[in-house]
């Protein structure tokens, strides 16, 4: 189950992804579950050798209960092992790349978020990609009104 895809991905190419646990709060796995999650303002930021996700907004459920009061946008942990932190580290170094969440998703009861290497598309590429989906939707109605569909 899908719990938040992160919108303005279109304006990047990914260059690679990553599945990362993340390291919540009781009342903060509850707000997930209801979909009360953001991450289209998220990124993701190594501090002496730890990741964490930044701007992620996890909007409490109720706000009179002692449990839910929590800080919407708090930087959280992502769990990945050593290997991959190095790999993103190295690759951050790169001019031009950053890394940002695609999606939070169940899997086996565990929230999981998925992360990209990604580098930002220019206005050229963005141009080309309308073109093509515009070429491929002439093509579609075609051949809906041949009757070849």
């Amino acid at each position: 189950m899908i719990f938040a895809t992160n919108k303005k991905i279109r304006d990047f190419h990914i260059l690679e992804t990553l599945e990362a646990g993340i390291s919540l709060l009781g009342p903060e796995v509850k707000a997930i579950r209801s979909k009360n999650i953001s991450i289209d303002e998220a990124f993701i930021k190594i501090k002496n050798g730890e990741v964490y996700i930044i701007n992620m907004n996890i909007t409490p459920i109720s706000s009179n209960s002692f449990f839910g009061r929590f800080d919407p946008l708090r930087h959280r942990k992502l769990l990945l092992r050593k290997h991959e932190i190095k790999r993103l580290i190295g690759k951050i170094e790169e001019k031009g790349i950053t890394v940002i969440p695609t999606k939070v998703y169940d899997k086996n009861g565990w929230i999981k978020i998925e992360i990209a290497i990604v580098k930002h598309k220019t206005q050229y590429d963005k141009r080309e990609e309308i073109k093509r989906k515009e070429i491929e939707k002439k093509i579609r109605e075609i051949m809906k009104r041949k009757g070849l569909r």
